[in-house]
């Protein structure tokens, strides 16, 4: 290439030092980008009291670890009411790609019991207005930070799995992450909740 070529192409392209070699599961202040148990309980607790299709939206972000289109995505086909599985299509794959998620019972037949249609979604809505009713929840639940948001919930999920010895390819499965290195960060960051496994101990 041309080196008279290249500041040309080049323009307009910021190049930071400072920019973070990976993604964490903590903001650029130390902030912390996942719920911990309480919020999560305060976030299911309001959501109780929402209509049942946005209540059990929110059990499905909550009890999974899947994106808010993958749940948009949802429809009656991909329940296994038998093998308690809700079947996701991965986001950001190049390949078509399914993944089974284990369910808990409860939230089986809260699926089961709403009134949808054989091939239409759950949820026939916009990822932008399910994303707005996901903040309302959180503002009602006192939940407050950069974890109250759509994302805040399957970071939870993470944590939660890795602080329970969920193998790491059974946590890469269920959230869908195409390298090991990703589901690493969720393993990573369970030091930070040492504490609890220090009460354990003590």
């Amino acid at each position: 290439m041309s080196a008279t070529l290249l500041p040309i192409l080049l323009q307009g392209v910021r190049v930071s030092a400072e920019l973070p070699t990976h993604w964490q599961v903590y903001d650029d202040r130390g902030r912390r980008k996942y719920l911990n148990a309480d919020e999560r309980r305060r976030f299911l607790t309001a959501a109780d009291l929402l209509p049942a299709d946005l209540r059990a939206l929110c059990y499905v972000l909550a009890c999974t670890g899947c994106r808010i289109s993958e749940a948009l995505a949802l429809t009656p086909e991909r329940l296994d009411r038998r093998g308690g599985k809700l079947l996701f299509r991965t986001l950001k794959r190049r390949k078509l790609c399914f993944r089974a998620v284990p369910v808990p019972p409860e939230l089986v037949m809260m699926l089961a019991a709403l009134p949808v249609a054989p091939g239409d979604c759950y949820w026939p809505m916009h990822r932008v207005t399910a994303w707005r009713h996901i903040k309302r929840l959180h503002a009602a639940a006192q939940v407050r930070g950069p974890m109250a948001c759509c994302k805040g919930l399957p970071h939870w999920f993470g944590i939660r799995a890795a602080s329970k010895s969920v193998p790491p390819n059974l946590i890469q499965r269920w959230m869908g992450h195409a390298s090991p290195d990703t589901t690493s960060i969720y393993l990573d960051a369970v030091g930070v909740e040492e504490r609890e496994f220090a009460k354990r101990m003590w």
